[in-house]
């Protein structure tokens, strides 16, 4: 298959542009950004390709049909039965339908799924005699309908279960940052193997990993071993394994001396840490240390400090304080240098005593959270 296909990734609010960027970077065509999610054009191989490197995305998306005015329940039928269901998945195989978007014309998602569910169902039985079963957990093939109102739209996801699962994190904390944000705030705070990189309250190691894993162009998916499109009946097998040799093949070192560096206080959260950095295969590129980052004292070198500090979620601290300790040691310990930090509790923000440069809007699961970057000169104002 050589034709360009209709493809969209999907992400996290604030990190679209990043992903945009990485898309232009591999090679993608008609680039269009929209909300949590870019829209561009490749071929099979290259629908492979962004599986296996993208590291913003949390699913790629393949459009296979378009329809309007679908406004009632035997349109929906009728154009979904349209579609040549044997191209995409066989009758001994299991799916799922979700669906996407908002309309007006339909009691609700459980119905047009259902609707679907049967046109697909009764497609195979007239020609084989025979049909594929649903399976809502692990489905062979899962299947989105999208709307915006009476338009519909059909997608298959290529990659099964979302893409921040790399694979690589067997061990986390209470409260552990999903990998597709991590990998986004690296990006958006421009480190990019400039100087040592430090998460002075790094967890389970993920921002590091990412970090790493960017900087050193290692792809995203290297450690999963499954894709949805590997269920495919247009599987090629020979052509996945090409491109993943040659993704390999692009991977680089660190620049000379730059160190990427994590601490926590628990003993628990080290070791995990240093698990995942292992699973990895990037424990020669990262050091974790048991340290609390407000008795650490001052470095002998240079840091650039990315971190996603707890925000009384999950993890329980006295707020005021905890940030205001934030504050303090940045200010004392860290003068001349860039600190970049994730916070979820905006109210937090106030206790820090320093006044952001920038402040980028994302979302933490569903909290409205902000990133932002504090340059240390000597003397940092206050609010």
């Amino acid at each position: 298959m050589k034709e360009d296909l209709n493809l969209t990734a999907t992400t996290f609010y604030g990190l679209e542009e990043v992903l945009a960027a990485e898309l232009l970077q591999l090679g993608a065509k008609e680039i269009k950004i929209a909300n949590r999610a870019v829209g561009f054009k490749g071929d099979l191989g290259f629908l492979y390709k962004a599986n296996f490197n993208l590291h913003t995305a949390l699913r790629v998306l393949w459009q296979i049909a378009g329809f309007t005015n679908v406004y009632k329940a035997e349109q929906l039928y009728k154009n979904i039965q349209q579609i040549d269901w044997s191209a995409y998945m066989q009758p001994s195989q299991t799916f799922r339908i979700d669906v996407t978007g908002q309309t007006k014309f339909f009691k609700n998602t459980r119905f047009i799924a259902l609707k679907a569910k049967d046109a697909i169902v009764d497609q195979f039985r007239a020609k084989y005699n025979s049909r594929p079963d649903i399976d809502l957990r692990q489905p062979d093939i899962r299947l989105i309908l999208h709307f915006e109102d009476q338009k519909m739209t059909v997608h298959i996801d290529s990659s099964g279960e979302s893409l921040h699962k790399r694979g690589y994190r067997i061990q986390t904390n209470i409260a552990p940052l999903n990998e597709v944000l991590a990998s986004g705030i690296v990006a958006l705070s421009g480190w990019r193997g400039c100087c040592n990189l430090l998460d002075p309250m790094c967890g389970s190691g993920t921002i590091l990993i990412e970090a790493a894993m960017r900087e050193m162009n290692i792809p995203a998916a290297i450690n999963r071993s499954t894709f949805a499109f590997q269920n495919w009946p247009n599987y090629q097998a020979q052509l996945f394994e090409l491109i993943k040799t040659s993704s390999l093949n692009k991977i680089r070192e660190l620049p000379d001396g730059v160190k990427l560096m994590g601490y926590d206080k628990a003993p628990s959260a080290v070791e995990k840490a240093r698990l995942n950095i292992k699973n990895a295969n990037l424990d020669e590129f990262i050091q974790i240390e048991q340290k609390d980052f407000f008795k650490a004292g001052q470095p002998a070198q240079k840091h650039f400090l990315l971190f996603n500090p707890p925000y009384d979620e999950r993890l329980k601290i006295d707020l005021p304080n905890f940030y205001k300790q934030i504050g303090d040691t940045l200010k004392q310990n860290y003068t001349g240098m860039e600190a970049w930090m994730l916070v979820g509790n905006l109210a937090a923000l106030k206790y820090v005593g320093l006044r952001p440069t920038k402040r980028i809007k994302l979302f933490n699961g569903k909290l409205e959270a902000r990133l932002v970057q504090y340059l240390l000169y000597q003397g940092s104002k206050k609010h």
